[in-house]
């Protein structure tokens, strides 16, 4: 039934609420957890639920996503079983413009789509950050006949907002459907929480085509699913929510959109916990990513009898190739290749691949871009008008972020060591 079943990926987007770290990189190619990305979430989900065929679709600043599946992923698809995970550039084979919307993003694409010939199309953003077996969901679209069944997650009032808000009957078909609206209805019995788009479809293939050229039509329409294919075929065709499943088996569903800066530190922080709601140790659903070939991690200096100058991280994520060369690192999430001098003190952070943290340097509440140089003794995150003045961005949250290349006369980008991607 997973052979049958086309995955298709959007993984265009701009990302401007997370400038500085998408200047360079789209948005599912934002690093995250150590040593994953974003996109890595949504790609495991697929093999783990035994889709073995691919499409992504890419837009803007593509060339670190496009390098980190050819290297990363090509080598668990069998071509000779006619498996594949194909990235797809705007081709522009429809009109000449960028995509207007996500139904736009696949109608421009409909041509390479359609020559898989699969009987059920899952739509799929590249950019969020959970656990689901998509196998369910493609079962429950068959069982209930539907032409198009939607991925819902129950939210609280106030985040309800920023997604596609949805009613659905006893029987989960979708009788209404509102694109972030301003006062969303929430649950029967439930007036502080509602139902919303995941922004997970499975389509009918014929069906899905059907609408994707009327929509194309339409000169005043958005070209987007949610504001307008949805809403406009509710009344008149079998459209059913899929509730949630969590594959971290925890009590509260884990899902994340990490589209802000803020949001997205705090996804990161909840990885350090003694016991996190998205558990990246579980064997039974791997997060599976592109492995650096660097050696294990080092803490060095503890025997030599100076207490300030002893190499050590507590309460953190450390990935391979890192040395803690007499420093320490509290409640951080530190990526491959990470170096943390003498007497510095790292807290309450995330650095990037590539780092190096000078001797006696401070660094709290940051995100630190990929192989960024922090001279010795310098501060970052207890002055925020000394932060401004040097040009970083500070989140609404109070987060310093720091991107390559940004004030080149205070933080200088690293360009020596290894494992550049």
């Amino acid at each position: 039934m997973m052979r049958d079943t086309l995955a298709v990926v959007l993984a265009g987007g701009k990302g401007t609420r997370l400038e500085p770290l998408t200047r360079d990189r789209a948005k599912p190619a934002v690093p995250f957890g150590g040593t994953y990305r974003i996109i890595d979430f949504v790609l495991s989900n697929c093999i783990n639920s035994g889709i073995r065929r691919m499409l992504v679709l890419t837009q803007y600043k593509a060339m670190s996503l496009d390098r980190h599946i050819n290297l990363g992923w090509r080598k668990y698809f069998c071509p000779e079983l006619q498996e594949f995970i194909d990235l797809v550039p705007p081709q522009q084979r429809i009109d000449e413009h960028w995509y207007q919307g996500t139904a736009d993003a696949v109608y421009q694409n409909i041509y390479v789509i359609e020559k898989e010939r699969p009987e059920n199309r899952l739509i799929l953003a590249g950019d969020h950050i959970y656990k689901m077996n998509y196998r369910a969901m493609v079962d429950y679209h068959i069982e209930m006949d539907a032409d198009l069944t939607i991925g819902a997650l129950r939210v609280d009032k106030e985040s309800a907002t920023q997604f596609g808000v949805i009613q659905v009957d006893q029987h989960q078909r979708i009788i209404g459907f509102e694109e972030k609206p301003a006062n969303p209805l929430t649950l029967p019995g439930d007036d502080q929480h509602c139902l919303a788009s995941m922004g997970i479809y499975v389509f009918t293939s014929r069906f899905l085509f059907e609408q994707l050229c009327r929509d194309a039509t339409e000169p005043e329409s958005s070209h987007d699913f949610g504001k307008n294919i949805i809403p406009s075929i509710i009344h008149q065709h079998r459209v059913f929510a899929f509730p949630f499943r969590d594959e971290n088996r925890k009590r509260e569903a884990y899902w994340r959109d990490v589209g802000t800066l803020d949001a997205y530190f705090e996804a990161n922080m909840d990885l350090i916990g003694i016991d996190p709601q998205l558990n990246l140790y579980d064997h039974q659903w791997p997060i599976r990513t592109l492995q650096p070939n660097l050696p294990p991690p080092k803490f060095v200096f503890g025997s030599y009898g100076d207490s300030d100058r002893c190499g050590q991280a507590l309460d953190s994520i450390v990935c391979q190739g890192t040395i803690i060369s007499g420093g320490k690192v509290q409640r951080s999430v530190i990526s491959p290749d990470v170096r943390v001098n003498s007497y510095a003190h790292v807290e309450d952070s995330i650095l990037f691949e590539g780092v190096d943290v000078g001797r006696h340097a401070r660094i709290r509440r940051a995100i630190i871009d990929k192989r960024v140089h922090i001279p010795p003794n310098t501060e970052i995150g207890y002055d925020p008008d000394l932060d401004r003045k040097r040009g970083f961005t500070i989140s609404p949250g109070g987060i310093v972020v720091i991107g390559r290349n940004e004030s080149p006369g205070a933080i200088v980008e690293r360009v020596d060591g290894i494992g550049v991607r």
